[in-house]
């Protein structure tokens, strides 16, 4: 080569370098697409599988005509102690059913309280949205809380409650009527453990261990000491051979909307 022809080259060679340095760090950067991370709406999720599965979540079968059968009901929560109820609830494969107060559901961010209970296998009945006695009460606001916790609820879990209990069992003929209108049976008891003014364990499990075939139980989940019972209440029943059912699976079909229920 030319001694005069070289500065021509390395200038020529620079050129290259500096122009095509950018467009391969521009190929490189436009190559490379970020993944978005996939986002699970529970609610729509819950929605999808009651599409599926009309009637989710599904109750088991018992022959509670033949079988000891006893429902255990929780009502006024999910609160504080809830959480710890259901573990004790799967540890041994018992399904109860929680009647719950839409302020409560509302009061849990995320309704993860009210979707585990459904996500377990539980039955889930509507207790009113702000808890007061329902009798008395003019027609459109007995509609009113019945309908707001029912819709909180279907909007959490997909599902579509067909029970109720009155608070304080407070019902009369306006109520059986708006309860009818609603599609939801009246859940009363047979078995009260007057746990909310006896905050005592010991006496909670002996007033639910004197439960007969086809009881409905009373208890409340916002309640430590209910909570704290529930061991001694399922030893003492379960040596006595009852079957834990929920209300729906006591009565083999769910219940008649509208029509008052105490025991099998």
């Amino acid at each position: 080569m030319r001694v005069w022809a070289l500065p021509l080259a390395l200038v020529a060679l620079v050129s290259c370098v500096t122009q095509s340095v950018p467009r391969r760090q521009q190929q490189s950067r436009t190559s490379v697409v970020p993944l978005r991370p996939v986002v699970v709406d529970p609610a729509s999720l819950a929605k999808r599988l009651a599409s599926i599965q009309p009637g989710w979540p599904r109750s088991r079968k018992f022959d509670c005509g033949r079988l000891k059968c006893v429902a255990l009901t929780f009502d006024d929560g999910p609160g504080e102690h809830t959480w710890r109820l259901l573990d004790m609830l799967g540890s041994r494969d018992v399904k109860a059913t929680f009647f719950v107060v839409g302020q409560m559901v509302a009061a849990d961010k995320g309704g993860h309280l009210v979707r585990r209970i459904v996500n377990d296998g539980h039955e889930i009945g509507n207790h009113s949205w702000s808890h007061p006695a329902l009798a008395g009460l003019p027609l459109e606001a007995v509609r009113k809380e019945l309908e707001h916790t029912g819709e909180i609820v279907r909007r959490l879990t997909g599902v579509q409650m067909r029970v109720m209990r009155p608070p304080y069992g407070s019902t009369d003929d306006d109520v059986a009527a708006e309860t009818r209108r609603e599609g939801l049976a009246q859940i009363l008891w047979n078995v009260d453990t007057m746990d909310w003014r006896d905050r005592v364990s010991a006496v909670v499990a002996r007033r639910a261990g004197k439960a007969t075939p086809g009881s409905i139980v009373l208890m409340h989940d916002i309640h430590r000491s209910t909570v704290d019972a529930v061991p001694e209440i399922l030893d003492t029943l379960g040596r006595k051979g009852f079957t834990f059912v929920t209300v729906s699976e006591l009565y083999g079909k769910t219940p008649t909307a509208g029509r008052k229920y105490t025991e099998r």
